[in-house]
C-alpha cells in the first residue's frame, strides 16, 4: 500500500472509530447537577401567555423533584453555574407537555446546555382545542422563537446562553415545528391527500370530520380549509429562525412535506424514529423525507419502537394514568433507547454548535 493510501486508510478508520465510540465516551465523561425553573413566556399566537421550564448546570444541585407525575432529575432554583452555554430549545409533541421531554434536558443540562421547553397552547395535554388549525400547525415555530427571544431578552438567562449557539430538539408534532425552524416548508393540501388514502388512520385523520364541519360552518370546503392554514404561513412572521443552527428530530410529522419543501432546509439535522411507528408510519414520513435531507448528520431507527418511545420513561404514575403513551412493544428497552438517544443528541449538538466537551 502507497504512504497516501496508508493516511488515507487511517483517517477513515479513525473517522469510523471516533464515531462509533462517542456516545459511549459522552455518557463516562463527568456531569454537573441540574437546577430548573419554571417560567412564563409571551404567546404572540394566540395572546397571553405559556408555561415552560428552564434547565442549566448546578454545581449543587442533586437529587429528584417531584412535579405532578414527572420525577425530575433537578433542583428547583438551584444556583446556576455561570458563564455562556449553548442553548436547546425542546418542543413537545401533539397533545403533551413542557416536561415529557424532562430527561433529555436534564441531561443536556448536565453536560453543559442551558435548556428550555414550552408548552403549546391549544396543543397540550389539558387542550388539544387548536390541533388541525393556523393557530398550531404555524404557530408552533413561531412560539419556539419566541421562546428564544424571550430568554435571550431576559437578564437572569441571556448571561448564562450563548446567542450563537442555539438549537432544537423535538417530538412528532415538535420534530415538525423544529424542521420548520431550520427551514422546512411544509404543504397543508398533504393532509388532505393522506386522509383520502388513509381515512382510517386514527393518528392523523381522527379530527378529520371535525375539521370538515368547521370548514363547513364558515363556508369552506377542506380543501378551502387548508388552503387557508396555508396562507397564513407567514401570518406571524417567518416559522424560520436564522439563529438556530441545529435540530434533533424525533418521529417528526412530515407527510405534510414534499421534495422541495424538506430541500430548503440548510442546517445539520439528525433523524430518529422507531420501525414500527403506527401513529406516524415511517413510509409516509421520516424514511419518506430522509432522501431529501440534504443537510441530514445523523440518522438512527430504532428496531420494533413505535411512536410513544420517545416519551421519557414513564414514572409509576404517569404509567398508571397513560399506559399507552408508556408501553413499548415486547423487546424495546425505552431506557436503553433513551440512553442512547441522549448520547446522540449530545455528540450531536456538540458537533453541530461548536462545543468542546470538558
Amino acid at each position: 500500500m502507497s504512504s497516501a493510501r496508508f493516511r488515507s486508510a487511517r483517517i477513515w478508520r479513525w473517522f469510523a472509530l471516533t464515531f462509533l465510540v462517542m456516545p459511549t465516551l459522552l455518557l463516562a465523561q463527568a456531569v454537573t447537577g441540574v437546577g430548573f425553573h419554571a417560567i412564563t413566556i409571551n404567546d404572540p399566537v394566540n395572546g397571553g401567555t405559556m408555561p415552560g421550564y428552564v434547565f442549566y448546570p448546578s454545581a449543587q444541585a442533586k437529587g429528584m423533584t417531584a412535579v405532578g407525575p414527572y420525577e425530575v432529575d433537578a433542583a428547583r432554583d438551584a444556583p446556576a453555574i455561570s458563564g455562556a452555554k449553548p442553548l436547546v430549545v425542546i418542543s413537545h409533541g401533539n397533545g403533551g407537555s413542557d416536561l415529557g421531554h424532562h430527561a433529555l434536558a436534564t441531561y443536556l443540562a448536565s453536560h453543559g446546555f442551558v435548556v428550555a421547553t414550552l408548552e403549546h397552547p391549544k396543543d397540550n395535554f389539558h387542550d388539544t382545542s387548536g390541533v388541525g388549525t393556523a393557530d398550531v400547525l404555524v404557530g408552533r415555530p413561531i412560539q419556539v422563537k419566541a421562546t428564544i427571544s424571550a430568554l435571550l431578552a431576559d437578564p437572569k438567562w441571556n448571561r448564562l446562553i450563548d446567542a450563537n449557539r442555539i438549537g432544537v430538539a423535538g417530538f412528532s408534532a415538535g420534530g415538525y415545528t423544529s424542521l420548520l425552524i431550520v427551514g422546512a416548508v411544509p404543504q397543508f393540501a398533504r393532509f388532505v391527500d393522506y386522509c383520502h388514502r388513509f381515512p382510517k388512520d386514527e393518528g392523523i385523520c381522527h379530527d378529520a370530520d371535525k375539521i370538515t364541519a368547521q370548514a363547513r360552518s364558515e363556508g369552506l370546503t377542506l380543501d378551502g380549509w387548508v388552503a387557508r392554514i396555508q396562507d397564513s404561513l407567514t401570518r406571524w412572521g417567518s416559522t424560520e429562525d436564522p439563529r438556530v443552527k441545529a435540530a434533533f428530530a424525533m418521529a417528526p410529522l412530515s407527510l405534510i412535506f414534499d421534495q422541495a419543501g424538506i430541500e430548503k432546509i440548510d442546517r445539520p439535522v439528525w433523524l430518529y424514529y422507531g420501525a414500527a411507528d403506527h401513529v406516524l408510519i415511517p413510509s409516509e414520513n421520516a424514511a419518506r423525507i430522509r432522501p431529501w435531507m440534504k443537510t441530514l448528520v445523523g440518522v438512527h431507527v430504532i428496531p420494533k419502537a413505535d411512536h410513544w418511545v420517545f416519551i421519557d420513561p414513564c414514572s409509576a404514575a404517569l404509567a398508571n394514568d397513560n399506559a399507552v403513551i408508556c408501553s413499548d412493544p415486547p423487546g424495546v428497552d425505552r431506557r436503553a433507547v433513551h440512553a442512547q438517544l441522549n448520547a446522540d443528541a449530545l455528540a450531536f449538538f456538540r458537533k453541530t454548535l461548536n462545543v468542546s466537551a470538558p
